[in-house]
């Protein structure tokens, strides 16, 4: 998820906020974050990458790739 790279093209925005829907329950503001990146896929919206778009995406990518580890608990503490 780090390395992935800048989408091109609204199939590569498509590929990537697949990835981060699976996610999406874990990071706060999800949907919001990815909202500019949506409104590029849709097919009456010329895709044109903005600054906007730019911050969203590494805003993403950094949500999810350090996002809380999620643990379950055992009990044992009381």
């Amino acid at each position: 998820m780090e390395h992935w790279p800048r989408p091109t093209s609204p199939k590569d925005i498509k590929s990537f906020l697949g990835l981060a829907s699976y996610y999406r329950r874990f990071v706060e503001g999800c949907s919001s974050i990815a909202s500019p990146l949506t409104k590029l896929t849709h097919k009456k919206v010329k895709f044109q990458w903005s600054d906007e778009c730019e911050k969203n995406f590494f805003e993403l990518k950094t949500r999810l790739t350090t996002a809380p580890v999620l643990t379950l608990l055992d009990g044992s503490d009381g």
